[in-house]
């Protein structure tokens, strides 16, 4: 297959922005779940050096985002049943304490930025809704909660599978985008109003639900 056209690094870290670009390439859709990723292309294509790629290659690789074998050189991960399990078994437990803890800790600007977040998919959703602006908007609500928290190593745990979740999520809104936008704002919602004044216990388990749900989404429709 063709490289992708991406977007030429910058200098600020070579290795970093490469693995950035790459990041959003495979986001974006541009390398598919399985597709390859050569260095010498991938060199070429962002106007650095084949050992800034191989690093920004080894970034994503801990990311979980790609996988590398001796004999089948570097791909994006291949999203299969056992994956999906894995990962939202961990994001749910991650889930749960952040939204317990943020309960406690968020600011009256953090919560009031749940807030706009949860607007800003409702407008979304009113217009010409796109999946990936929607995933985004998702994505960037669970980071103002883990930075609510205010937990740094909670947060650390959640970088470390943050990017497979995005991957997944992304998935899931291809593979079943219609499930996805019924239920994205209300529960969202739902999460930004039990954080601000919710029930302990309450806000426990509908975030874990919340969790449950993409989980099942995403199984129900996987190949």
């Amino acid at each position: 297959m063709p490289s992708p056209a991406l977007n030429r690094a910058s200098r600020r870290g070579l290795a970093d922005e490469s693995a950035d670009r790459i990041r959003d390439a495979i986001f974006s859709g541009e390398v598919p779940p399985g597709g390859p990723l050569r260095e010498v292309e991938l060199a070429t294509a962002l106007g650095v050096s084949r050992g800034s790629v191989r690093e920004g290659l080894r970034i994503l690789e801990r990311e979980g985002l790609i996988r590398t074998g001796w004999h089948r050189g570097t791909t994006v991960i291949e999203i299969t049943p056992e994956d999906v399990r894995e990962v939202y078994a961990v994001r749910a437990a991650l889930d749960r304490l952040a939204a317990v803890t943020a309960r406690d800790t968020a600011t009256e600007a953090q919560l009031g930025e749940l807030d706009a977040l949860v607007g800003a998919m409702a407008a979304e959703i009113a217009g010409n809704p796109s999946g990936q602006r929607l995933v985004s908007l998702d994505i960037a609500f669970h980071d103002a909660v883990y930075l609510a928290a205010g937990n740094r190593r909670l947060t650390e745990a959640w970088r470390a599978v943050r990017s497979q979740v995005y991957l997944f999520q992304l998935r899931r809104v291809a593979l079943g985008f219609a499930h996805y936008r019924a239920r994205v704002v209300t529960e969202h919602r739902d999460l930004a109003t039990l954080i601000r004044s919710g029930d302990r216990d309450t806000l426990a388990h509908t975030a874990e639900e919340h969790v449950t749900t993409a989980h099942r989404g995403l199984l129900a429709h996987l190949p």
